[in-house]
């Protein structure tokens, strides 16, 4: 692999405070430039003088709403378009390209690209920017639906890499190096790989080793980790950037202070042009970002760079207290609560062995104690006032992230005690999913074929026209092209049986799917 370059810093023209085209911003001798929020200070600023002829429509007058109404609840005195002295997301010059620069050092990438249409909006331009039509992609069968839209999009031929089932719970482990070089191997057509790492249930893949396998063939590496953006501080996993993926995905609003919707791609190396990923973004990000989403999410990188070692030691910390107290509960179980087996390379985490795992992923295994993960799910949200992040068939899902504090994971506990306080035992059966059913189309060629809905028991033996899965986590069940079998069907009545919500493309109630007619 070739040696990484180190981003640029910026040079500011002192002399009046412009930043002119092209220029980096230097940061003065002896000085720290941390916690700063230019953007943020200028939006403030801005509504004090200029009458605004332009969208959007509201003209930052917040009156409009009323004193306490949503205009300036949601502080729409600082929500702007792209005018004068703001920069352009498109083509940043000043202000953002700061900020471009800034995330980039934070994250150790070449290369940063703030999101405000969240990960989905990154993942799509990372692919495009990669996979010219109708070539070949090895993906990570347990990937969002992003990826596959992607890879609708770009009309790939997709080649799956299935990743170990735990047996308890159904949850999917990791990807290892050596299914990924298996794969590059049998297919040395491929474009791009993609993993998810880390997975909605915290199993963490070795990044590091998958992306050595992918750059022997020339062929970059795309991770999903839109879960991860704490990563590589305050004592979690190494991040996926450090790792050597050419391409990354962070959502900044999952686990970190950041607003819903905002999120980063990165780009690192030399297998994909900084050109080709701009020109992506700008294709599937909207032409009007919200500088409000801007705002936090330099707000949040000044945070990260003054006190982001800190606040992961100290939300680590607390996790740390919440496990050590969970092993006072009888009949449900939490995954990483007990980290026996641990090796140097591996854990296990729920019956399966992996890499490693996120602690900030807390997994209720609940088939112990006579319980499903809706009902315990349940339990908490009507009698507790918690709201999980999801919940399948036997295992609920809290997601932590840096808000959270000692205290808040306190009362999780709590309540967990009590709940298991009145449980009875059960016994679990495990969950098996289906084998993968066969590909018999391309995902294009599936959709654009005629369908019409059938019965689920009609389906069987069937082509897939559309997507099915359970959200979360987003995980396509069945993909179009896909031949539809009796055994996945037998598995998706069991999910709705146990108060796991199926989703499908086209929406719509019933059970029932668009397929292909014979």
């Amino acid at each position: 692999m070739k040696r990484r370059k180190q981003p640029e810093r910026c040079k500011r023209n002192i002399g009046n405070g412009a930043v002119r085209k092209k220029e980096k911003i230097q940061p003065e001798k002896g000085r720290v430039d941390r916690m700063e929020q230019p953007l943020f200070q200028k939006l403030k600023e801005y509504n004090k003088t200029m009458l605004p002829m332009h969208m959007p429509g509201h003209k930052r007058n917040l009156a409009l709403s009323g004193t306490d109404g949503y205009l300036a609840a949601l502080c729409a005195d600082c929500d702007i378009t792209e005018i004068a002295g703001f920069d352009n997301l498109a083509e940043p010059e000043e202000l953002l390209l700061s900020l471009k620069e800034r995330a980039a050092r934070l994250w150790k990438s070449e290369e940063a690209y703030p999101l405000v249409n969240g990960s989905t909006g990154g993942i799509l331009a990372a692919i495009f920017a990669t996979v010219s039509n109708g070539r070949t992609v090895i993906m990570a069968r347990n990937c969002h639906k992003s990826v596959y839209n992607g890879i609708r999009i770009v009309n790939a031929k997709a080649v799956y890499l299935q990743p170990e089932q735990d047996k308890e719970t159904g949850a999917c482990g990791e990807i290892t190096p050596e299914a990924v070089e298996c794969a590059l191997q049998n297919n040395k057509d491929a474009k791009l790989v993609i993993i998810t790492s880390p997975t909605y249930e915290g199993v963490v893949s070795d990044v590091e080793g998958i992306c050595k396998a992918a750059h022997r063939y020339g062929v970059p590496v795309l991770v999903d980790s839109a879960h991860g953006a704490h990563f590589g501080f305050g004592g979690f996993p190494r991040g996926a950037v450090e790792c050597g993926a050419d391409l990354v995905v962070h959502s900044l609003h999952k686990t970190l202070p950041c607003l819903t919707q905002t999120a980063m791609l990165h780009k690192s190396g030399d297998l994909v042009a900084k050109e080709a990923v701009q020109r992506a973004i700008n294709l599937f990000q909207t032409s009007s970002p919200s500088y409000l989403l801007l705002a936090s999410i330099e707000g949040c990188i000044g945070l990260w760079e003054e006190r982001g070692e800190t606040l992961c030691a100290e939300w680590k910390e607390a996790l740390d207290e919440f496990y050590k107290g969970s092993r006072l509960l009888q009949h449900i179980r939490i995954v990483g609560a007990e980290q026996t087996n641990k090796t140097e390379n591996s854990i296990r985490t729920m019956g399966t062995e992996v890499y490693d795992r996120d602690p900030g992923k807390l997994v209720f295994l609940t088939g112990r104690g006579n319980l499903t993960g809706p009902q315990l799910m349940e339990k908490l949200r009507t009698e507790y006032r918690i709201e999980l992040e999801m919940a399948a068939e036997q295992y609920g899902l809290a997601m932590t992230g840096a808000g959270d504090t000692k205290s808040s994971l306190a009362r999780l506990l709590q309540a967990l005690l009590d709940i298991d306080a009145h449980c009875e035992q059960g016994a679990s059966g495990g969950i098996r999913y289906p084998e993968l059913p066969p590909v018999r189309m391309r995902v294009a060629e599936a959709e654009q074929a005629f369908a019409r809905e059938y019965q689920w028991e009609e389906a069987v033996g069937r082509i897939a026209g559309e997507y099915v899965w359970a959200y979360p986590p987003g995980i396509p069940l069945l993909v179009p092209g896909e031949e539809i079998n009796s055994e996945l069907i037998r598995f998706l009545q069991q999910k709705e049986a146990n108060g796991v919500r199926i989703h499908r493309t086209s929406g719509g109630n019933g059970n029932v799917i668009y397929c292909l007619q014979k």
